[in-house]
């Protein structure tokens, strides 16, 4: 039987889906949203492989352990999963969310040269935690797409374990994962960083503008 708190984190997944896919950043079954349910042991809620986002709902969510194993609700995990429990293991995050916006995706490949995006200069970053002035430079790392995370996700654990200050990461022609201390910092992340995403886009900052 589902504790109490994953049902309330699965009914806040499902809303979350439905309103980025009304945003344009999770369209069909694109992307995935997790959120820590315990974490002794390590459970955690997480979106069903193949979900359509934009009919997304509870009984789409699934609970998984620190293996990666489903272990309540109905579906399979998704194919990324190791990279969620990576994100919750580097950074102790409580939820992690994975969008697949315009935006990231073409940012993610015009700047995979420099090995990430630097954003800076824009009053919106105020709104990632420990950000308290315009002048911050975020640094998003770029790391290669791949179908076999299982294998991929030790990398990136260590990456952002050697950028601490990251709020996010580009996978190339991919999407973005951002993460926060729990559900609501995570979901402002990811309404800041689309923004901010979508207002380097916009503007046409190309590769290279940025100094590492």
């Amino acid at each position: 039987m589902s504790s109490p708190a994953f049902e309330e984190l699965a009914g806040r997944i499902a809303e979350l889906g439905r309103q980025a896919h009304l945003r344009g950043w999770v369209l069909g079954t694109s992307g995935n949203f997790s959120a820590v349910v315990s974490r002794e042991p390590l459970r955690l809620a997480i979106t069903a492989s193949g979900a359509d986002k934009g009919r997304l709902g509870p009984s789409q969510v699934l609970e998984i352990d620190g293996e990666g194993r489903a272990v309540g609700g109905g579906g399979r995990p998704s194919a990324e999963t190791s990279l969620h429990l990576a994100v919750v293991r580097a950074r102790g995050a409580g939820a992690v969310l994975h969008t697949h916006s315009p935006w990231s995706t073409l940012l993610s490949d015009a700047h995979a040269g420099a090995g990430g995006l630097a954003i800076e200069g824009y009053e919106m970053l105020k709104g990632l935690d420990g950000v308290a002035t315009h002048r911050h430079r975020e640094w998003l790392p770029i790391v290669e797409n791949t179908q076999d995370w299982a294998a991929a996700a030790p990398g990136v654990e260590t990456l952002l374990k050697e950028r601490p200050e990251a709020h996010g990461l580009l996978i190339r022609r991919h999407g973005m994962y951002t993460w926060g201390r729990d559900f609501a910092e995570a979901v402002r992340h990811l309404e800041v960083l689309e923004f901010l995403l979508e207002v380097v886009g916009r503007s046409g900052e190309k590769e290279g503008t940025w100094p590492r």
